[in-house]
């Protein structure tokens, strides 16, 4: 297994420990393994490239390890009443709906290209820092309402325009298939 597999393990490994430490309170704790997942995100990425350690393991596992933490990271702040629920139904929906295109598209023999898009790299920063700063601010006391206020805002119009975006060329790629 290769160094950035071994990282990207590591990620995913880290996400019920992360979930652990927010439903226990343990904000500090909460906050760095989600930063320090952020990096590692980073860190295999660019070792894997780097490196020319590429390898089809890491492609598949990447993205669910970063699905899975962020799936956490929304999920468990709304349950805790950090984030309000329709925001993280926004974000955990447009996740779903796109992994199920995806899958659609396979089982019908038109697999989608998974390359991001601007508003979806867009969208990804807006989401990742509205959980740092709910988790900053739940961890250190910030006092950053306002800020979150205005993130997620920002983060459910970005959420809707990137999945709106995918759904257009997820359409655009099944017209084909869906005619009679």
């Amino acid at each position: 297994m290769t160094l950035p597999n071994v990282i990207t393990v590591a990620r995913l490994a880290a996400v019920p420990i992360f979930g652990w430490a927010l439903l226990d309170g343990a904000m500090q704790v909460a906050f760095l393994l989600f930063l320090a997942a952020g990096v590692s995100d980073g860190i295999d990425g660019f070792l894997a490239r780097r490196w020319k350690q590429e390898t089809a393991f890491g492609a598949w596992l990447d993205p669910i390890a970063d699905k899975l933490l962020m799936a956490s990271a929304y999920g468990l702040s709304g349950y805790l009443g950090f984030l309000p629920a329709w925001i993280v139904l926004l974000v955990v929906g447009r996740d779903v709906l796109i992994v199920s295109a995806v899958l659609l598209s396979r089982s019908v023999g038109k697999p989608l290209e998974a390359r991001p898009i601007l508003v979806s790299k867009a969208n990804t920063v807006a989401q990742v820092l509205l959980i740092v700063l709910v988790l900053a601010d739940r961890a250190f006391g910030i006092a950053a309402g306002p800020v979150i206020s205005a993130m997620v805002l920002l983060t459910a119009t970005l959420t809707i325009v990137s999945g709106a975006a995918y759904l257009s060329i997820w359409m655009r790629l099944m017209r084909g298939v869906m005619a009679p």
